[in-house]
């Protein structure tokens, strides 16, 4: 079975590699290590961009509005001064760009997933807040996942406050993203699941989980990395079978590429090969 040879190689990846694969709605068909948790790396900005839809939903913010495009925040360590984030640990030059000036958070939110960008992710969660991320987790039915801090937010990062995900709530997460522009679901309404799902489908890093995908096929994901990790996290819409949620989560030396998410590595082949056997196994998920 595929899902046992699957698990015998994972066996033999040094670190630890998490894994769920399932339709949305339905039991999962494979997990492992589904619990684990991993440094979350940029597989954060899946709630902060719910958190965003949810808020404008609710009229607390227009996504349409133009904020200010500033690089300094605060610290979410009381009392720690406030933090900047670094243009080279970056990966999108258009937000850069719009420093000193202004951009919607409509245009911001796409940035921080289309492009990763880490300057487009503080900004949006300077306009949120933290609480509403956290609700955003907790309205996906996640258990274990915490976004406690912005990115490059070093002092609460020293002082234990961590961004954290597992396999099984960027599922969970996913998984209601997809129900929910079908019909009404926790997260938002099913025109803004519908339109979160179309941001994810933008993806522009597609060497991992889409590149085990035959070309044109349809995935919203979004992946992440630093140093000694990579995940991705998607839900693949085929034309001949219903979707599927995967994620693939790796705390591992083989995610040896860097920060700059350009340099395919073998945890990112790692990533694609499990995409594509999944792919093959796609008409025998559980329904």
């Amino acid at each position: 079975m595929i899902w046992e040879e699957l698990d015998a190689h994972l066996d033999k990846v040094p670190g630890i590699v998490s894994a769920y694969v399932g339709r949305p709605g339905a039991r999962p068909t494979w997990t492992r290590r589904a619990d684990a948790t991993h440094y979350a790396a940029s597989t954060m900005k899946l709630a902060v961009l719910v958190a965003l839809f949810r808020a404008a939903e609710a009229g607390r913010l227009d996504l349409d509005a133009p904020v200010p495009v500033r690089n300094s925040f605060d610290s979410a360590l009381s009392g720690a001064p406030r933090f900047a984030n670094d243009r080279d640990y970056d990966n999108d030059e258009a937000v850069w760009d719009r420093v000193g000036g202004e951009a919607s958070l409509r245009w911001l939110a796409e940035r921080m997933i289309v492009r990763s960008s880490n300057l487009a992710t503080n900004i949006c969660i300077g306009q949120v807040g933290l609480p509403a991320v956290a609700q955003a987790w907790a309205l996906a039915g996640a258990r274990h996942s915490v976004t406690g801090r912005g990115i490059e937010d070093f002092a609460a990062r020293d002082s234990g406050i961590d961004n954290l995900v597992t396999a099984a709530d960027l599922a969970a997460l996913l998984g209601e993203l997809a129900l929910g522009a079908t019909r009404p679901g926790p997260l938002a309404s099913p025109a803004g699941c519908a339109a979160m799902l179309d941001v994810l489908v933008a993806q522009e890093h597609r060497e991992d989980l889409a590149a085990g995908l035959p070309d044109g096929t349809r995935i919203a994901h979004k992946n992440g990395w630093v140093r000694g990790v990579r995940h991705g996290a998607g839900v693949v819409f085929p034309d001949d079978a219903p979707p599927y949620t995967i994620v693939v989560c790796t705390t591992t030396d083989l995610a040896d590429g860097g920060a700059d998410g350009e340099v395919e590595d073998d945890a990112c082949r790692l990533i694609a090969h499990v995409s594509e056997r999944v792919w093959a196994a796609r008409h025998e998920l559980a329904g």
